[in-house]
């Protein structure tokens, strides 16, 4: 299977934790990839995971518009065209600061990568999925179960993620004339760097902090997979997946 005539996927974010994971899923699936981060020597590592299969590896910080203009030039240039977009990079931003304490660069910093790159990275594949031919694709969304239900001290994180939602539905339903499908995985306590915590104890709403369980990574990989694969006639719009025991369902 040549470069050209494999399915290809640009994941976000691609250099550790859920983007790792679902870009090596998708390798290993026979999908070409390209990783897109903002440290090369991390995506170099994703691919080596995969060392078989066709990947691309492009410095980017999703918050500038020009970085993402030229990941999906480079996309198209080495792939010919572009079938699935895992809009995953995102960040926390500073853990366990009361909004009242909140500087506005930490604000303004999550919101330019969660949402404006969120949807920077949108914008592009929904321009070239509109054009190329065949015409179509699939925007995937990297929500959160904080899409839902904030933590406490979570402001920007939450309301960025709850922006998703809306943002989500809006591609979804513009995206219709075009064969572009967009859906959201909101995903809660895989098991990755920024989840480390968790396991140690985690601020409850009711001020405890205990420790959460925590489930395997590759179970949210397979589950991207599943939604990526399916036939542009048939979208998955939202899918929850989480560590079954955790406290989202009753949380507070």
């Amino acid at each position: 299977m040549t470069d050209r005539q494999s399915k290809i996927a640009v994941v976000t974010g691609a250099g550790s934790g859920i983007g790792r994971a679902v870009a090596v899923e998708l390798l290993r699936a026979g999908w070409s990839v390209a990783l897109a981060g903002r440290r090369p020597e991390t995506l170099e590592e994703t691919a080596a995971l995969a060392p078989e299969a066709a990947s691309l590896a492009a410095r980017t910080d999703v918050a500038r518009p020009d970085d993402v203009a030229a990941l999906f030039a480079a996309t198209v240039e080495r792939f010919g065209r572009v079938d699935l977009l895992f809009n995953n990079a995102g960040t926390f931003g500073p853990g366990g600061v009361p909004v009242e304490d909140l500087s506005y660069e930490a604000w303004r910093h999550v919101v330019d990568t969660n949402l404006n790159g969120t949807f920077l990275c949108a914008q592009a594949a929904y321009r070239q999925m509109k054009e190329q031919d065949p015409q179509g694709g699939r925007i995937i969304n990297n929500g959160s179960i904080s899409a839902h239900t904030p933590r406490p001290h979570s402001a920007p994180y939450t309301a960025t993620k709850h922006a998703l939602t809306g943002l989500t539905k809006a591609l979804s339903l513009d995206g219709r004339p075009y064969r572009i499908a967009v859906g959201q995985i909101d995903i809660g306590n895989a098991a990755t760097d920024m989840t480390a915590r968790m396991e140690s104890g985690a601020l409850q709403a009711n001020g405890e902090v205990v420790p959460e369980p925590v489930m395997d990574v590759a179970d949210v990989a397979r589950t991207v997979r599943h939604m990526a694969e399916l036939p542009l006639e048939a979208n998955v719009q939202f899918a929850t997946v989480l560590a079954t025991t955790m406290p989202y369902v009753g949380r507070g």
